[in-house]
């Protein structure tokens, strides 16, 4: 496996997708990459030489995009800061429930966890 900024990326994959497994590297990062290092035909990453993976790192640390451990950081400390002025975002995301406006009553249960009966609650028959 090849490794490129501490992650390896998968062998059997081509390098434009290889690249997205990089916490902070989409589909068109990815594809700028790949044309930027000169990789026009995209070949697998097992075909890849060494000199063609050291021009990849070097791209990728040419461009001086947050990736990796440096961007999880970056989101948590601004998460935190939200929390710490308890702005509404902040509350959200403290007690777990969606931040962006979302309904809840019926949907959010990534979000809420699993569904809990409540007792004494009973459906009533429509007359």
């Amino acid at each position: 496996m090849a490794i490129i900024s501490g992650v390896n990326i998968p062998d059997n994959n081509r390098l434009e997708h290889a690249l997205t497994s990089i916490h902070g590297i989409g589909t068109a990062t990815s594809k700028r990459l790949v044309q930027e290092v000169g990789l026009t035909e995209n070949p697998r990453v097992r075909d890849l030489t060494e000199e063609d993976l050291a021009r990849v790192r070097s791209a990728i640390d040419r461009v001086g995009m947050l990736i990796e451990g440096d961007l999880k950081r970056e989101t948590q400390m601004n998460i935190r800061r939200l929390t710490d002025i308890q702005s509404y975002r902040g509350i959200r995301h403290r007690k777990r429930l969606p931040a962006h406006g979302q309904r809840t009553k019926t949907n959010a249960r990534t979000q809420r966890g699993r569904k809990m009966t409540v007792a004494g609650r009973k459906k009533t028959a429509a007359h």
